[in-house]
């Protein structure tokens, strides 16, 4: 019972952790279905103060605005894509919070590919060296001359 308990109080503790959505009472859409697409929108789109973070889940002015501004445009009739390259043009890509493939993104996009390719190039470099040669010994010449060198005084 003790243990039942315990995991009941770690479990209630990690349900507190979970960030809360910014989103404020005052923003939210009567309509339920609209409300539904705002969100969807608004999980794409970043915060610009913040920039880790969705619209919904800044608390950041901007990103309030950002979100009014969702549902000012769904209300006027947009679809979600008209709502995001309205929000683009007037941003930029960066308030993606996954940005678009296109020739212009193709390095973000081929990076990971790229490190992964040149660390397999590398370990394959790395294995194909030869293992250094055995040192020979010395020869006659050299030994003579060590012991000449050694008997010195």
């Amino acid at each position: 019972m003790p243990r039942l308990r315990s995991a009941l109080v770690a479990l209630a503790l990690g349900l507190i952790a979970v960030p809360a959505l910014a989103v404020q009472p005052d923003e939210v859409l009567k309509d339920p279905a609209m409300e539904t697409r705002a969100r969807h929108i608004s999980e794409g789109l970043r915060c610009l103060v913040c920039q880790n973070q969705s619209i919904d889940d800044s608390d950041a002015p901007l990103a309030k605005d950002l979100r009014v501004l969702v549902r000012e445009r769904l209300k006027e009739g947009d679809s979600n894509e008209q709502v995001v390259d309205y929000v683009v043009a007037r941003y930029g890509e960066f308030v993606l919070l996954r940005p678009v493939f296109g020739w212009h993104t193709l390095l973000l996009w081929l990076s990971p590919l790229l490190a992964v390719g040149l660390g397999a190039f590398g370990i394959w470099r790395l294995s194909r060296r030869r293992a250094p040669t055995k040192a020979e010994g010395l020869s006659e010449a050299e030994a003579a001359e060590v012991e000449a060198l050694l008997k010195r005084p």
